[in-house]
């Protein structure tokens, strides 16, 4: 397996002081980045062993007590000791060593840890290895220090579901205001990082499970084009539209750890393209006149669902401008009646064909969706207080992927969304990137009647083509976070990257939220 480049640090700067000073309700410590981890470290001002500790008492302070945010499933029983092992282990030290980053619970570990997808079902049952992500940031020296809670089965159990919620880690809280939704089923990941209970966290998509949550959580997402990221080791939905990217603070970070997960593996035919293509630091893409005589598309078809939403978009046009884009507006990516419905019906026959062979290979546990579906029958109580298995019963009565209902489906889905729809948009005008507002505010939770997100339309066209979409905060509204979606045509990472990073450097619009931890 190829090693991840070696780290690199941008200066010095003061390490985030996490716990110091909470019993006497000192202000919120600033938050770490990356750099300024390994700017520490290589000075000798702090270990990975004092970080991990920082850490821990945070995760303690404000995710178990205080606030109760319930985004952390789990602390990586074996973090002390990875602490250490990476404090005492010689150079060369990789992109993300001492780097303290949490992974959401579809993402496999062969060590003490759990991986569940945040269901009952799996607790009994351990990955025989690491996933291929897993094994990328292990070998860069990150600092794996617990599992995430997200939305059950990613978000593809009912139709009635609140994001957020599982079986195994109740409801995650939004750290900008304890009664809203965090969005997505990443939702853990993205309000562990938000609360700064990580530096970076990872996160899966498949439509909108990275970019929302990054959102309405004030960070930056990044949904790879599919096969950028192998999915090996990733509990399934979709095998057209799966992929795990990160949810970071900054731009720089999630570009750093993008740099490190990306990359060729035999196991998934998805990253094919990569087997010849030399590996990319993004990191390179940060400039910050990058916006300049870059041709952007503006889709006010995703906007005008909310007046404050539009005021804030509209300042971030402003910006936009002022670093010197050329604004072709309006644009519309071509709507196609049929996109939802296809889309629907892909992810119902690929879940079964992706669950099944998933299952199949875990030593022990289910082995088949008609298992997990007898299992959630059998614990009702503790499984389905809320909402039903819907999503999971329709994706049972389907076939396998030979079906013509399948082949059909997925063929205008995929036309739809990339060649006619964003592609075609792309092409009309010679523009170089698409803009629009990711989605409205924070929805209030609601475990009886689900989720009711305004906007967020957005991102279905580059989930179903399998395209690249890159969501860096824009703003608020009300003290809720709101972010701008930046996405392109395949493999255009480096570009959507640059004009990510332009913007956030000249809105620096990202406010943390004002947590208060609790002491024992």
């Amino acid at each position: 397996m190829p090693s991840a480049p070696p780290a690199r640090s941008i200066g010095p700067a003061l390490i985030c002081l996490l716990m110091a000073a909470a019993a006497a309700g000192a202000a919120r410590p600033p938050e770490a980045t990356v750099a300024q981890v390994h700017a520490e470290l290589l000075r000798g001002a702090t270990s990975v062993t004092a970080l991990q500790r920082r850490y821990v008492s945070r995760i303690a302070a404000l995710d178990a007590r205080g606030p109760t945010l319930r985004a952390v499933l789990e602390v990586n029983p074996e973090a002390a000791a990875l602490a250490a092992r990476l404090d005492a282990a010689p150079g060369p030290r990789g992109l993300l060593y001492g780097v303290p980053l949490l992974l959401k619970d579809n993402i496999d570990t062969a060590d003490r840890m759990l991986t569940t997808a945040g269901s009952l079902a799996l607790v009994h049952s351990r990955p025989a290895r690491d996933a291929f992500v897993v094994s990328r940031l292990r070998a860069s020296g990150a600092l794996i220090l617990g599992k995430t809670n997200l939305s059950e089965w990613a978000n593809f159990r009912s139709k009635r579901s609140s994001s957020g919620w599982s079986g195994r880690g109740g409801q995650t809280r939004n750290p900008y205001a304890l009664d809203r939704n965090p969005c997505g089923s990443s939702s853990g990941s993205a309000v562990a990082v938000a609360a700064d209970l990580a530096v970076v966290a990872i996160g899966t998509e498949t439509d909108g499970s990275i970019v929302c949550p990054a959102s309405v959580n004030g960070l930056v997402g990044i949904k790879p084009t599919v096969g950028l990221v192998s999915r090996t080791g990733i509990i399934p939905i979709s095998a057209s539209q799966d992929t795990a990217g990160p949810l970071a603070r900054t731009v720089a970070d999630a570009a750093a750890v993008l740099s490190v997960i990306a990359g060729y593996d035999p196991d998934d035919p998805a990253t094919l393209p990569l087997k010849d293509r030399p590996a990319i630091d993004y990191s390179k893409s940060l400039d910050r006149a990058a916006l300049k005589g870059v041709r952007i598309g503006v889709l006010r078809q995703y906007a005008g669902f909310h007046e404050g939403v539009d005021a804030v978009f509209e300042r971030s046009l402003g910006i936009l401008r002022a670093q010197g884009a050329i604004l072709i507006d309006p644009v519309e990516i071509p709507k196609h009646t049929t996109l939802e419905a296809d889309e629907q019906t892909v992810l119902l026959y690929e879940f079964k064909d992706g669950i099944n062979r998933y299952l199949a290979g875990r030593p022990a546990g289910p082995k088949t969706l008609a298992d997990l579906i007898a299992f959630n029958e059998r614990e009702q109580a503790r499984e389905m207080p809320y909402f039903p298995q819907d999503l999971f019963l329709e994706a049972q009565a389907k076939g396998s992927l030979l079906e013509k209902e399948y082949t059909e489906a997925h063929e205008r889905a995929k036309r739809a969304a990339g060649p006619e729809g964003i592609d075609a948009a792309l092409a009309q005008d010679h523009l170089d990137v698409l803009i629009a507002p990711t989605a409205g505010p924070a929805a209030t939770i609601d475990l009886v009647n689900g989720e009711h997100l305004l906007g967020g339309e957005i991102t279905s066209a580059p989930a179903v083509a399998g395209y690249p979409h890159v969501t860096v905060p824009m703003g608020a509204l009300h003290g809720l976070p709101l972010g701008l979606s930046f996405v392109g045509p395949a493999w255009s990472e480096a570009r959507l990257i640059a004009c990510a990073y332009a913007f956030e450097q000249a809105a620096q619009a990202r406010q943390p939220p004002a947590l208060r931890p609790s002491v024992p």
